[in-house]
C-alpha cells in the first residue's frame, strides 16, 4: 500500500512530536475509523515514556487523516500524550 504525506502532515507531524516512520506505521497498523469530509483516519498507540514539553507520558498516540489517491494520502497528523 503506498503512503504517501502532505507537506503539511509532514510539518504538523514534526511540530507536534511524531516522526513520519511513527505516521506511516500508524497508517499501515492502526485503527481505522471514519473521519469528516469522507476522510479516513488512522490512530496507533506507541510506547514513549520520554519528556514532551517538560512533562513525563508514558504512551504516544498518532492520529493520521488521510483521502484515499492512488494509495493514501495523509493530510494532517494529531500527537497525544498520555
Amino acid at each position: 500500500m503506498k503512503i504517501r504525506l502532505h507537506p503539511h502532515a509532514k510539518d504538523r507531524a514534526a511540530e507536534r512530536g511524531a516522526t513520519e516512520a511513527e505516521v506511516i506505521a500508524t497508517v499501515r497498523e492502526g485503527e481505522q475509523f471514519p473521519a469528516k469530509y469522507g476522510r479516513r483516519g488512522f490512530r496507533r498507540n506507541f510506547p514513549f515514556d520520554e519528556l514532551w514539553q517538560g512533562r513525563l507520558y508514558k504512551t504516544k498516540q498518532v492520529e493520521a487523516f488521510a483521502v484515499e489517491e492512488d494509495g493514501w494520502l495523509v493530510i494532517t497528523v494529531v500527537v497525544r500524550y498520555y
